[in-house]
């Protein structure tokens, strides 16, 4: 009998958070699962893997019958270290970040440890997903997403994702919503980042704050328009991030 498909969930707010545990029961029905995830919170690590320090896996109480691990390191630590000593040998078909409590649209996919995972999953040749709901309260019922993240993901493990690219996928808040856009991700940045506090006992310290400006809120096809008009919004996102427009232009600069 033919296997059924392995699919590995890691994320960034920790393997206890709500988003994962919903969406690990979410996925359950399309295949074997195993969750990999920090042993707490560890939003804003996007890409980055533990050079430094020893890192620790410790088995955790299961999600129904998946079985879950925590890991002292970095999302991109989970992928790593459950393909490497946790599948047996098997390489996952799908490898899912999220669900994050948090939106990862526009320039947060550089930042999201939850698309570090899929970013991750997508090196390794896995079809890979980022999930991630704007609603940052880490209680909120997310099973109504379930018939959406059912949907991309049985489409993925069925056509796959082409080589280098993998998807993130960002939900508005609420219960309901006006369908799926797949669009590109917005410009815009992070303004007034630092918040300097003093210490009563005599120095300085910083909170990293910030609100976003989106530098173009009346287009119409990017994540930030869809998302702020009830879409679900589907962002296929490069492993590649080579200019090529670019090269023959720079070509011509540097021959002198």
């Amino acid at each position: 009998m033919k296997e059924k498909p392995l699919i590995l969930i890691a994320n960034d707010d920790g393997y206890g958070a709500n988003g994962i545990r919903s969406l690990a029961q979410m996925v359950a029905p399309l295949g074997d699962v195993l969750v990999c995830a920090p042993d707490g919170a560890r939003s804003g690590f996007g890409c980055a893997f533990t050079a430094n320090d020893p890192i620790v896996l410790k088995q955790r109480e299961n999600i129904g019958d998946i079985p879950v691990w925590s890991c002292t390191g970095t999302p991109v630590d989970c992928v790593k270290l459950a393909i490497d000593e946790l599948l047996g040998g098997r390489m996952p078909d799908l490898v899912l970040g999220g669900i994050n409590h948090g939106d990862n649209s526009t320039v947060n996919n550089h930042y999201s440890g939850t698309v570090g995972i899929a970013k991750e999953g997508c090196l390794k040749h896995i079809p890979s997903i980022a999930f991630s709901s704007c609603d940052y309260n880490p209680q909120a019922d997310l099973m109504p997403l379930t018939p959406y993240v059912q949907n991309i993901c049985r489409m993925v493990l069925r056509d796959g994702l082409p080589k280098g690219i993998c998807l993130n996928v960002n939900f508005p808040v609420g219960a309901e919503f006006k369908g799926i856009r797949v669009c590109r991700m917005a410009f815009g940045q992070w303004l007034n980042e630092v918040d300097k506090r003093h210490h009563n006992r005599g120095y300085d310290y910083y909170w990293m704050v910030g609100h976003y400006a989106n530098e173009e809120p009346e287009a119409t096809d990017t994540d930030q328009w869809a998302l702020h008009h009830g879409y679900i919004a589907v962002t296929p996102t490069n492993i590649d991030v080579t200019a090529y427009d670019y090269m023959q232009h720079f070509q011509e600069k540097l021959k002198g």
